[in-house]
C-alpha cells in the first residue's frame, strides 16, 4: 500500500554521535550517550534519526574517509553499544538512517593499503588507476582553493589514483561488479543491525564513470541506483534511500526513476537555495519557480526539505547576481564564505539571532512540498564559531546545559569544545534552559512539528500556488483525499494586508488558523483579507470543523 509510505510525513533530525552527548567522561560523543537523550528526540517530536558516519576512520574528513565499513569507531563505543541504540529507538517509534560513503574509502582503508602494494592484488581494480598524469586532473575539484587535483601520484603504486574530493579519499570504482557487491553487502549488514535506510553520499559522483579517460559531461550508470533499490526491497521492503544529488531538475528523474525503481527521496537542493535567495530578497518568486520544476516525481519519491546541514550552505545553482544578494544577506564576510559557493554558517546567526526570521524560516521548511529534515541544534537556535576551519565551525558540539561544556561532556578536554563566549554561548543558548521557558524556541519548535504530523496534506498531497499580487507573499495550497491546507508567509520585515481566494469552492470559505485557532471567513465574493505581520505566517486548516468529520470517515 501507498500509504505505508513512512518517509512521507516523517521528521527526519540529523546529528554526529562524536557531537551529540559523551555519556563515559573522554570528550567525545557515544552510543551510549545518544541513547541517553532518545526521550529528548521523541518528545520534540522527531520518528527518525539520521546518523553521520561513526566507522573506524582516521577523521581527516569528519568520518567521511571511512577505514572499516563493518565497525563502530571505538571512540564511540561498540558494535554492541549501536544495537542498543537501534532498538531503543524503535521501542520509541523511531527509525535509524546512517550515511551510506561508498563513493570513495580511506587511504588508510585495508582495500586501498593491498591495492597500492601490489598490482595483482584483489581489491587493486576497486580503485581507479592511471599510469600517467591524466591532462584533466585539475579539473573537477569539489572543494576549489582547498583541493589542487583530483589525481594523486602514489610511490609505493607507482601509477595515479583518482579522488574526486580529497587526496587521502581515492575513489572506489563502483563500474566493478565486485565493488558493486561490497556495497549490497554494507547496505545488508546494517539493516540486520537495525538501520531503516541510508542516506547516500555524492550520489551523481558515486554512479559517475570514472578513468583517465573520462573528461567533460559526467555519464552516469543509473542501472547501479536500481540494483541499490531492488536489493533493499528484497532485505526489507520499507528501507528507504535518500540521496544526496545537488542536480539540476531535468535530471530529477533520473534519479527517483521514472517507475520509481530508484531513489526513494532526494534532498532539494534547488529548492534550498532558491528559500535562502527568497529569505534575503523578501521575493517568493525565485521559490515558487523552483517548487514548479521539481514537482514532477513518482507518487512514492518524496523531496527532502531542509535549511541547513553539516556541509556548507550552497549557492551554487542561483545566478550570480542572486548569490550576491545572499552572500550580502547572510555571509557578508569572506571568513563566512566557503569555497566560492557557499556559507558556513549556522542559520541563527546567518538571520541575526531574530526571533521573528528564525520561526519564518523554520515555518517555510515544515510547510513545503516534502519531509523537513531538522540539524541537530537548531531546535534551541546554537550558532558557529568561525574561527574553526572550513565546516567545522558549525560542527560545535550540542549545548544541553548551562553546565561546564554545555553539560555535553564532564570532561575537562573536549575533543570538539563547545561555544562558550558570545551571544550564542551554551551559557545563553541551551536545550535545559528553554525547556523550562514556555515561549522558548525549543517549545515553539516541538508545537510546530507535532502540528506538522497532523498536516499530512503537505508531506502526501499536490500544491498550487495561490495569487495574492504581492511577491514578498508565498502561498501554498496542499490537497489530499479532499482536504487541503493553505499556508501562507510574509518574506518582508513589514506587515502586508492581503487578499485572495482559496480556488475551493464550499469549504474555502472557512479558515482556521491551525497554530492560533483563529478563523478567516470569505466577503460575499469568496475572497479572504488576511493581515500577515512582518516575517510572519499562517497555517490554515480548509473549510474548519468540517474537515474534523471528513477524517473521522477515513
Amino acid at each position: 500500500m501507498i500509504e505505508d509510505l513512512w518517509y512521507k510525513n516523517a521528521v527526519i533530525y540529523c546529528l554526529s554521535v562524536g557531537s551529540f552527548m559523551d555519556a563515559n567522561g573522554d570528550g567525545i560523543g557515544d552510543f551510549e550517550g545518544l541513547e541517553r537523550r532518545l526521550d529528548y528526540l521523541l518528545g520534540l517530536g522527531v520518528t527518525a534519526i539520521w546518523l553521520h558516519p561513526f566507522q573506524p576512520s582516521p577523521g581527516r574528513d569528519h568520518g567521511y574517509d571511512v577505514a572499516d565499513y563493518y565497525g563502530v569507531d571505538p571512540r564511540y563505543g561498540t558494535l554492541g553499544d549501536f544495537v542498543a541504540f537501534t532498538h531503543a529507538a524503535k521501542q520509541r517509534g523511531m527509525r535509524v538512517l546512517i550515511d551510506l560513503v561508498v563513493n570513495h574509502t580511506s587511504d588508510q582503508h585495508p582495500w586501498f593499503q593491498a591495492a597500492r602494494s601490489d598490482p595483482n592484488a584483489r581489491t587493486r581494480d576497486w580503485y581507479v588507476w592511471s599510469k600517467t598524469k591524466p591532462p584533466h586532473a585539475d579539473q573537477g575539484m569539489v572543494f576549489p582553493g582547498v583541493q589542487k587535483s583530483t589525481w594523486t601520484y602514489d610511490k609505493e603504486a607507482e601509477a595515479w589514483y583518482f579522488h574526486r574530493f580529497y587526496d587521502f579519499q581515492p575513489d572506489l570504482n563502483t563500474a566493478n561488479p565486485h565493488v558493486q557487491a561490497e556495497i549490497l553487502k554494507i547496505m545488508g549488514f546494517w539493516i540486520q543491525l537495525g538501520v531503516s535506510g541510508f542516506r547516500m553520499d555524492a550520489v551523481p559522483f558515486v554512479i559517475a564513470e570514472k578513468g583517465p579517460e573520462v573528461s567533460g559531461e559526467p555519464r552516469e550508470q543509473f542501472e547501479l541506483l536500481r540494483l541499490f533499490r531492488e536489493f533493499l526491497q528484497w532485505r526489507q521492503g520499507d528501507a528507504i534511500i535518500l540521496a544526496e544529488a545537488n542536480v539540476l531538475p531535468r535530471q530529477d528523474l533520473d534519479y527517483f526513476g521514472d517507475d520509481a525503481d530508484r531513489m526513494h527521496m532526494m534532498f532539494n537542493f534547488q529548492v534550498n537555495q532558491a528559500l535562502f535567495y527568497a529569505l534575503a530578497s523578501a521575493d517568493s518568486r525565485p521559490l515558487v519557480k523552483a517548487l514548479r520544476k521539481t514537482w514532477n516525481r513518482p507518487p512514492s519519491g518524496q523531496w527532502a526539505i531542509f535549511l541547513r546541514n553539516h556541509d556548507e550552505l550552497d549557492l551554487g545553482r542561483l545566478t550570480e547576481k542572486q548569490r550576491q544578494t545572499v552572500f550580502d544577506a547572510f555571509g557578508p564576510d569572506p571568513d563566512m564564505q566557503l569555497y566560492g559557493r557557499g556559507i558556513r554558517r549556522r542559520l541563527a546567526p546567518m538571520l541575526g539571532g531574530d526571533r521573528r526570521r528564525i520561526e519564518l524560516a523554520y515555518s517555510l521548511m515544515f510547510t513545503l512540498p516534502g519531509t523537513p529534515v531538522l540539524r541537530y541544534g537548531d531546535e534551541i537556535g546554537m550558532g558557529d564559531d568561525l574561527s574553526l576551519p572550513e565546516r567545522d565551525c558549525a560542527r560545535t558540539p550540542m549545548q544541553w546545559s548551562h553546565e561546564p561544556q554545555g553539560g555535553f561532556t564532564l570532561s575537562d578536554r573536549p575533543d570538539s569544545p563547545p561555544i562558550h563566549e558570545g551571544a550564542y554561548a551554551f551559557a545563553h543558548v541551551n536545550a535545559a534552559a528553554q525547556r523550562c521557558a514556555p515561549e522558548s524556541l525549543l517549545n515553539w519548535m516541538e508545537r510546530v512539528i507535532r502540528m506538522r504530523k497532523e498536516v499530512p496534506e503537505i508531506g502526501w498531497g499536490d500544491f498550487t500556488t495561490i495569487e495574492t499580487r504581492d511577491p514578498s507573499i508565498l502561498a501554498l495550497r496542499y490537497d489530499w483525499r479532499n482536504n487541503s491546507v493553505l499556508c501562507l508567509h510574509n518574506l518582508a520585515a513589514e506587515p502586508r494586508e492581503i487578499t485572495f481566494a482559496t480556488g475551493l469552492d464550499g469549504d474555502g470559505r472557512n479558515l482556521i488558523d491551525l497554530l492560533t485557532g483563529q478563523r478567516s471567513l470569505a466577503d460575499d465574493d469568496g475572497r479572504h483579507c488576511v493581515l500577515l505581520e512582518g516575517y510572519g505566517y499562517r497555517w490554515y486548516r480548509v473549510g474548519g470543523l468540517d474537515y474534523l468529520l471528513r477524517r473521522s470517515e477515513i
